[in-house]
């Protein structure tokens, strides 16, 4: 079923962008897992697939999420979980879900799931700190950098399948991740150089995968998508409908969905069915063992039972039985057991009651009956459980669930088509919609000297799923420096981990002197502070920038209207204007701008000597007067941002790692280039065809040269360098080379030798073709050719018998490279032959006779309309008009 449905995705993808605009640019679509990742790529390079899932150097389409350090290297996706069961401490995971978390958290949630990493708190924002195997500063990171290594690794996933640089991407999120998760996943991609489209929810990428290629013209559906990940599930109710808009002069129907409700249950996935088999088998190997031991206290013990454990939950899907064997579990003694689809069922039997807990709450709210629901689509790997699907069924009343996406990869190919959607080089040729909604609602709570704490100083500002992304702003009554505060709505709906409902804070500064630059004028109405804030298309709430605003109204002198003497009616002077607006909004701090509302109706093309200055008056006006104010974030805790310091720091480190795994990489390849060489070479001197063109000593020199590297390579290489290994791989080649060169000549050379023989007769019969078929060709040119060929005919005869007169030991007298020289050298001057054109037929000037003034106006008609027929056969020659000299000849000559 996957494979079909893969199928149906590259052939919709394959029209969806038959109208793109052509580029090269490429962007890509990151699905961050607590586990795993997966990356889409959408290229318009021709010959390749306009949208493809990339591949891992395992050639697998999803990878690992974890980390390792181990031996001064660091390893990431495939090559880390090979270290997970034996080297536990060594490897990080689920890195994502502890962005911005508080270090007590963190603590909590890695001994939950037995991981044994040490960590430390950081002493400035309160996060962990995860402590490596390194030296120096490459021993500590904190998860952003951590993080930011993944996000590096996937991009480059991307480019090794687009084959080019790619910078433009999207994340995916899950639904509950808050504002400081989030904007510490937009540093971490910073971090790793990548610039982020947009951060887009899960469930809103799986939403575009599912309705891009259909249509809803003839109503709209309620489609519910639920997903069970491996820490958590969510249920989000979408409504797809059509709507018609004008393009290019014709009514089209264009798709959109909007995401009504979303609940979720982030302490539920498919690690906590695993988990309740590890508990279980954890205690049976104990009772095997006997003498008090609980293996749950052996990190090593529990990662390899945790690995086996994952596979059995994999079995069970779709078996009723499954055998789990672990080698060496603990103390050197095997474990083995088997456990059945009923009693897994049973461990998990509170599990299947929670699943269904999201949905409940996406109805009641929405108000819908499960009847009202067109479809209801799964993904997750987790939803791949019987039992859970079974509950599903029996709830929903439904005999199928809906699995028309691939529960892997619909986020991800979805998010890529909204990356294609924002990106400024590709555009889709089918539009779909789309309107999501913050998860959360958010409100703004004031606090300085003079404020009163009421229904002013804290106000919901966004409630949950308003539109992203979105602007609003507020206006405080005030004239004192006072701080904002942002917090989410609501206790019962909170990102896990966050210690306070406070997420964001700021001292808004410059209110205070603004008020007192301006108390000696005449303010007409309260000094208020105007606070704008944005709600981005990534879900993060945050306030840009604060206002002071103040009006003041005052007399102006201002010149009187000039009036001119031709006027026979004159205008009544206006005396006061206090109701003149101005709505000016550009400000910075040292500069202010105003609108006072004065104009100049002068006629500016009268003369001068015909007005009179009538001298000033003054008006009463108002002014708008707009100070910047300086807003500083001074966030605490776990959700504190980076400063610039911190930041510069990150980024050395990971570019100094970057730069040592590049030669780790480079070291490796050039390692296993030497062993190869040696290997394949050895084998090759023992061979027939290397004893007929090398001599005993020869052969004899090279193998002991061999047998010295080897044993450098196996015995004295651990700490070598790349250069070490080329150095000895050049050397190697140094000797080795004439011998492989005189080996593949012994094949080459005849073959180049038949090669040019077969020409030279082929073009016997092309000369004989010329002299037949084409007069024209100028003979010297011909005999050129002719002597050529002789020349190479003799050449390759003398060459070929010096080469009979030697040693097959030594160096060749000719070799295939410069045969096939020859040949092209001899093809060329051929083809400039073939190319010389047949010359044009040379006509004869027309004879001009003196005739009456009436005949030479009919002949200078006829002599015009002869003259365009020659314009449109010939280009060059020259307009006669009626002129009596006759055109001149053109010479005869040759094309070259």
């Amino acid at each position: 079923m996957a494979i079909a449905s893969c199928f149906r995705v590259l052939l919709f993808v394959s029209i969806l962008f038959l109208n793109l605009i052509l580029s090269e640019s490429a962007v890509a679509s990151i699905d961050l897992g607590s586990e795993s990742l997966k990356v889409a790529v959408v290229n318009l390079k021709p010959g390749q697939a306009p949208i493809s899932i990339a591949i891992n150097e395992m050639s697998k389409r999803k990878t690992p999420n974890l980390i390792s350090f181990h031996a001064g290297s660091r390893l990431i996706g495939e090559e880390s979980l090979n270290l997970q069961a034996r080297y536990p401490n060594k490897v990080y995971s689920h890195l994502p879900l502890l962005l911005a978390k508080p270090y007590n958290f963190t603590r909590d949630f890695l001994r939950s799931l037995y991981l044994s990493c040490e960590i430390k708190p950081d002493e400035k924002r309160d996060v962990a700190v995860f402590q490596t195997d390194g030296a120096g500063e490459f021993a500590n990171f904190t998860a952003e950098e951590m993080v930011a290594m993944i996000l590096k690794y996937a991009v480059g996933l991307a480019e090794t399948q687009a084959r080019t640089t790619i910078k433009d991407v999207v994340i995916t999120v899950p639904p509950y991740m808050g504002v400081a998760e989030r904007t510490s996943l937009l540093t971490a991609a910073d971090l790793a150089g990548i610039n982020v489209l947009a951060l887009v929810n899960e469930y809103s990428g799986a939403a575009l995968q599912y309705g891009i290629d259909k249509d809803f013209s003839n109503g709209s559906r309620q489609v519910l998508f639920y997903d069970m990940g491996a820490s958590s599930t969510y249920a989000a109710l979408v409504e797809f409908s059509a709507y018609n808009a004008k393009e290019f002069g014709k009514t089209v129907s264009i798709n959109q969905f909007k995401v009504k409700d979303v609940k979720w249950d982030e302490k539920l996935g498919g690690q906590h069915m695993e988990l309740r088999l590890v508990e279980y088998l954890a205690d049976e190997f104990n009772k095997q063992l006997g003498n008090g031991v609980d293996i749950r206290n052996s990190p090593k013990a529990m990662a390899k039972l945790k690995k086996q454990v994952k596979r059995t939950k994999e079995i069970l899907s779709a078996n009723l039985m499954a055998p789990l064997s672990v080698e060496s579990l603990y103390d050197d003694l095997d474990f083995r057991s088997t456990i059945t689809r009923e009693k897994f069922e049973e461990l998990c039997e509170d599990i299947w009651e929670k699943a269904l807990v999201p949905v409940k709450k996406v109805l009641n709210y929405s108000g819908l009956k499960v009847d009202d629901l067109y479809a209801v689509e799964l993904i997750g790997g987790a939803t791949r459980v019987p039992k859970l699907q079974a509950k599903l069924q029996e709830f929903l009343g439904r005999k199928e669930l809906s699995k028309h996406l691939d529960a892997d990869e619909a986020i991800v190919l979805g998010a890529s088509l909204h990356a294609a959607n924002l990106s400024d080089g590709i555009k889709l040729n089918r539009k779909l919609g789309m309107i999501d909604g913050s998860i959360y609602g958010f409100v703004l709570e004031l606090d300085g000297d003079g404020l009163l704490k009421d229904e002013t100083t804290r106000q919901l500002i966004v409630p949950r799923m308003k539109k992203l992304p979105s602007k609003m702003f507020r206006s405080v009554v005030h004239d004192k420096d006072f701080e904002v505060s942002l917090a989410y709505e609501s206790e019962e709906m909170i990102p896990p981990g966050t210690p306070s409902l406070t997420f964001a804070q700021y001292d808004v500064l410059g209110l205070t002197d603004a008020s007192e630059k301006y108390s000696t004028r005449n303010i007409s109405s309260p000094i208020k502070a105007s606070l704008h804030f944005s709600l981005s298309r990534s879900g993060i709430f945050t306030l840009d920038r604060a206002d002071a605003v103040i009006e003041i109204t005052e007399w102006v002198e201002v010149p009187r209207k000039n009036l001119t003497l031709d006027n026979s009616t004159f205008a009544t002077v206006n005396i006061t204007d206090a109701g003149s607006k101005n709505a000016s909004e550009d400000s910075s701090s040292d500069k202010l701008e105003m609108n006072n509302g004065v104009s100049n109706n002068s006629d500016s093309s009268v003369d001068n000597s015909n007005t009179f200055d009538l001298g000033t008056e003054k008006k009463l006006k108002k002014r708008t007067y707009r100070v910047a104010l300086k807003v500083i974030e001074k966030t605490k805790g776990a959700g504190m941002p980076l400063s610039k310091e911190s930041l510069a720091l990150a980024k050395h480190k990971l570019e100094a790692l970057d730069k040592k795994d590049a030669e780790r990489k480079r070291t490796a390849e050039l390692k296993n280039n030497l062993e190869g060489y040696i290997y394949s070479t050895k084998d090759k001197l023992e061979s027939e065809e290397f004893v007929k063109i090398s001599s005993d000593e020869e052969r004899q020199s090279f193998l002991e040269k061999l047998a010295e590297v080897e044993d450098w390579l196996y015995m004295d290489d651990e700490d070598a360098s790349a250069n070490e290994f080329k150095e000895r791989l050049d050397m190697l080649k140094a000797i080795g080379d004439p011998i492989y060169f005189r080996y593949n000549e012994i094949t080459a050379r005849p073959a180049a030798s038949e090669h040019a023989l077969k020409y030279l007769t082929e073009l016997q019969q092309v000369v004989q073709g010329w002299e037949k078929n084409k007069s024209w060709l100028p003979r010297e040119r011909i005999d050129e050719v002719i002597r050529e060929a002789e020349k190479l005919k003799n050449w390759l005869n003398d060459k070929e018998a010096e080469q009979r007169k030697t040693s097959v030991f030594g160096t060749p007298a000719f070799t295939s490279e410069e045969v096939y020289s020859k040949v092209f050298d001899l093809q060329d001057k051929v083809e400039s032959v073939n190319r010389i054109p047949k010359p044009k037929p040379i006509e004869k000037p027309t004879k001009i006779e003196t005739r009456s003034s009436t005949d030479r106006a009919n002949a200078t008609d006829s002599a015009s309309e002869e003259t365009t027929a020659s314009n449109s056969q010939a280009t060059g020659d020259s307009d006669t008009g009626g002129d009596d000299k006759a055109e001149s000849e053109p010479a005869a000559h040759d094309e070259l």
